[in-house]
């Protein structure tokens, strides 16, 4: 699953910040076969063999699920503070969108033009976390967009499905690379789900990072 996060600071806003899960996503999910299920077709955002630094990444898929969130996420008004999250593989699509946003192109080349202010990754993995330190660190724009990207992770330490270490290697992976403004939010017993006290640091973060805490009326 994943949500593109649009946040409105005003006077008018009666709520601090609004989720809006958009159908087109609903829509992106097609029916393909992925090798970790062993090539059974279900829906996903691209094709996943292994969950590992070593395993090759679907670059393919990853640039077509990031290019499909940024078009719908191009038609907000300039005025929308704009962000990407998701769970497990839709965790996956944000952290790789925000690699792109940085990069300032797609995997393939192709430029990444939607600026993102927020990024959340709830029980999720970092894909093409091999050359991302390389490729930050030969920019000078991109360090500097990478150190000042906020981004929040969360992870369950009794995740059965994406294990946690997969996620805390993938927030160490982050910061060696320069994103400095991470978040890295951890709960026991908990599995590949989200509980309220996960939602709710969220929303917090959120509140927090967008500069939201004064957008409603008291």
């Amino acid at each position: 699953m994943a949500w593109a996060i649009r946040a409105q600071a005003g006077p008018s806003s009666w709520n601090p910040f609004l989720f809006q899960i958009l159908s087109g996503f609903a829509q992106l999910l097609l029916a393909r076969p992925v090798a970790i299920f062993g090539g059974f077709p279900c829906t996903a955002w691209f094709d996943v063999g292994d969950i590992s630094e070593a395993a090759p990444d679907d670059l393919e898929g990853l640039d077509a699920s990031a290019a499909h969130v940024a078009n719908l996420l191009s038609t907000e008004p300039a005025n929308i503070k704009l962000g990407v999250g998701g769970f497990s593989m839709g965790a996956a699509t944000a952290l790789y969108s925000a690699t792109c946003c940085v990069l300032g192109q797609y995997g393939n080349g192709n430029p990444y033009l939607v600026s993102l202010s927020a990024i959340v990754g709830l029980s999720g993995w970092l894909p093409c976390s091999r050359t991302l330190k390389n490729q930050v660190g030969g920019s000078h724009e991109a360090a500097r967009h990478a150190a000042s990207m906020p981004i929040l992770l969360c992870h369950g330490l009794a995740d059965e499905v994406v294990a946690y270490n997969h996620g805390e290697t993938s927030a160490q992976t982050l910061s060696l690379a320069g994103f400095q403004n991470l978040t890295f939010r951890t709960y026991n017993g908990l599995g590949h789900y989200t509980i309220p006290e996960e939602t709710d640091e969220v929303c917090n973060w959120l509140t927090a990072t967008l500069g939201l805490e004064g957008s409603h009326h008291h």
